[in-house]
């Protein structure tokens, strides 16, 4: 009847329909992130092409072929407009912190025991901070990031106008760093905003800060173990990491008349005398009056925790400008010495 064809019809639709779904959820997830690219997008790229070919003196055509197979992905915008960071530190703090990743920590140590007291030797950076480091970015190397570098580097050099001059610049970093290293920009994985290898060094960071502490004439933080331990050690150095000073303690007496204090911002302008004098003690006993601080309020659960931000609290956040990223890597990196102690 003319009934059941218009059932036989709609159900067919509807049975379309599911198959049609089926297939675009069962897309690898980027083929489903793809997107439109915005306005400019090309005619930004066309733009970068010709001044990297006339500043840096690459190849046009080389250049034209590498650039035409950067891929506009929303899911890069999308990742990166919602950062770990923006959560409170009741939230953020169980992502890095946590009895897995400090057992991981220690076997990591274990295996590297002679690359670690090698680099804490020579910068000064103690072996757990390293290890927290690398725990924190890539859990030890396991998570290397699944972006294409060029994809990343390129939708939000051209496609996020919030941070297009930065992402510009590591896009002419990335290239520079690809020719000077020999290796081929097309294969490189990392983050979703560029950051490569076990430490998750950005292209500027790689070429200013990464060493060869394996000696193989090559700067690999992708394969090498080795020159991925010696390159955070040495990024701490040369952002002003103290041998043998403390990182961070905890404040007691702060109250709403603070507030200034903790507003003052993420660098160390404060000394301990003048916090003191306001009422700020630390627990550490042996911070002498003149050390610099920053007063730092973590938001908990119930209530909030205070914090010393010292030297080398402020070089941890170098490494990722958040409060919170410093002192995850700084109580992970506790957690982890301490197994290892007990390991003997």
């Amino acid at each position: 009847t003319a009934s059941d064809l218009r059932n036989f019809d709609s159900m067919k639709k509807m049975l379309q329909h599911a198959i049609l779904a089926a297939c675009l959820f069962a897309l690898p997830w980027g083929t489903r992130a793809l997107a439109e690219k915005p306005a400019g997008f090309d005619s930004g790229l066309q733009l970068f092409v010709q001044q990297m070919a006339d500043e840096h003196d690459f190849d046009r055509d080389w250049l034209r072929e590498t650039m035409q197979q950067i891929v506009y992905r929303q899911d890069i915008i999308d990742a990166i407009s919602r950062p770990a960071e923006a959560k409170p530190w009741h939230q953020y703090r169980p992502i890095f912190v946590t009895q897995a990743r400090a057992t991981e920590g220690a076997a990591f140590w274990e295996a590297n025991a002679s690359l670690l007291q090698r680099a804490e030797a020579e910068y000064g950076v103690p072996a757990e901070i390293i290890v927290a480091i690398i725990g924190v970015e890539t859990r030890y190397g396991r998570h290397k990031g699944k972006y294409p570098v060029l994809d990343a580097l390129g939708t939000l050099a051209f496609g996020y106008p919030k941070r297009s001059r930065f992402f510009r610049s590591e896009l002419e970093q990335f290239l520079l760093l690809a020719r000077e290293e020999q290796v081929d920009p097309t294969v490189a994985l990392g983050s979703y905003a560029g950051a490569m290898g076990q430490p998750q060094f950005i292209a500027s960071s790689y070429r200013n800060y990464a060493v060869d502490f394996d000696g193989d004439g090559r700067r690999d933080l992708q394969n090498s173990t080795a020159d991925s331990i010696g390159s955070v050690a040495a990024y701490f150095k040369r952002h002003g990491w103290r041998r043998g000073a403390p990182v961070t303690s905890r404040a007691r007496g702060v109250g709403r008349e603070h507030r200034h204090f903790i507003e003052a911002g993420m660098k160390p302008s404060l000394t301990i005398g003048e916090l003191a004098a306001a009422g700020i003690e630390p627990e550490l006993d042996d911070l002498p009056a003149d050390a610099m601080s920053s007063l730092i309020e973590l938001q908990g659960t119930e209530a909030s925790e205070y914090w010393l931000g010292l030297d080398n609290f402020y070089v941890i956040t170098r490494y990722n400008h958040s409060n919170l990223y410093a002192m995850a890597v700084y109580q992970l990196s506790r957690e982890i010495l301490a197994l290892r102690e007990q390991r003997g």
